[in-house]
């Protein structure tokens, strides 16, 4: 299974793959033979570097959704082990179970108190299955709601981390009130009276995704997607034909750069060149910088107007067709 993993390669990665693995087998031949021929790998290195900015900066939307479902994509737990210290998770709704699609728990940034929200997909099969492969259940959403008002209580601010396809419609989902669970959460977080701020670090689908990101600050990764359908349920609509998702997302525009100039969300973290799981290490740091600075931000704000803030940032939205003209909020991370 891990060397499945390890091999996978989109469609648009090939090439890039082709020298890579080229630049792989000069390095071993270099070790073996004792000949110096660095000229010639870093020739072909540039070449990768030169070919990686050319794809990457013109990719189609189909191309980034495939992207943001990468399966070597760092996850969910991934980001809280690399960027929170001392993470402690809770468990559990009080009501019926604890849902593994939604981890949660309290940990430091930079020696900053927060409180950590995320939807993990799972990697292998058997860890799939037991995140429900990133679909919460109404569980899940009574879980993060119940940590984020125990984190208002101690004034410790909220960061929620977005990759989920949608929230899981099963029948018993559905029995045990997923509808007035995410509905519950979006009225709920406007009144949580402490910074929140939400990042799509993949799939951001529709409620399952909206009902964790009611933030102050909404912020998505650079190779991620923010749409109110999923492609392939958008096409089983339309044309009653899922294999016809690339026509859907082409048509959802579902990239952060047309989220950004709709007001949809607050700022882009950039990732590391050809997406973040070629170098999730710096993709770490630039997330982990990113969030630093909003949180820093938001502590300063009053509560008032905190909330004033959030209210008026989500009732804008869809006032206007076009992008706004003039001087923004918007922020690009580095």
């Amino acid at each position: 299974m891990s060397d499945l993993l390890n091999d996978f390669t989109l469609d648009f990665e090939k090439p890039v793959r082709a020298l890579e693995k080229q630049i792989e087998e000069l390095q071993e031949a270099e070790r073996k033979s004792e000949i110096d021929i660095s000229k010639e790998i870093n020739a072909l290195q540039k070449k990768v570097n030169s070919l990686i900015k050319e794809i990457y900066s013109n990719l189609t939307p189909w191309e980034r959704v495939q992207l943001s479902r990468h399966p070597k994509r760092p996850h969910c737990i991934d980001y809280i082990n690399n960027i929170f210290d001392d993470f402690h998770e809770v468990a559990g709704d009080r009501f019926f179970a604890n849902d593994q699609a939604i981890i949660g728990g309290f940990a430091y940034l930079n020696g900053q108190k927060v409180c950590v929200i995320g939807i993990e997909k799972g990697r292998k099969t058997k860890e799939k299955v037991v995140h429900n492969f990133g679909m919460p259940r109404p569980e899940g959403y009574r879980k993060a709601l119940r940590l984020m008002e125990m984190a208002a209580r101690f004034d410790i601010p909220v960061i929620t981390l977005v990759d989920t396809p949608g929230a899981y419609p099963g029948i018993g989902a559905e029995e045990r009130g997923q509808s007035s669970a995410i509905a519950e959460n979006l009225a709920a977080m406007f009144d949580i009276e402490t910074p929140i701020i939400s990042l799509v670090i993949g799939e951001g689908g529709s409620g399952g995704a909206l009902g964790i990101a009611i933030a102050d600050k909404v912020l998505m990764m650079e190779y991620s997607i923010y749409s109110v359908i999923s492609p392939e349920s958008c096409a089983s609509i339309l044309w009653a034909d899922p294999k016809k998702a690339e026509t859907a997302a082409n048509a959802l525009d579902i990239g952060p750069n047309k989220a950004l100039e709709l007001e949809v969300i607050d700022g882009i973290v950039s990732e590391s060149i050809g997406g973040a799981h070629k170098d999730p290490e710096a993709t770490f740091d630039m997330v982990k910088k990113a969030l630093s600075k909003e949180v820093k931000a938001l502590t300063k704000i009053g509560k008032k107007k905190l909330l004033e803030n959030r209210f008026q940032k989500f009732r804008k939205i869809g006032n206007q067709t076009i992008a706004l003209e003039g001087e923004s909020d918007f922020t690009v991370f580095h």
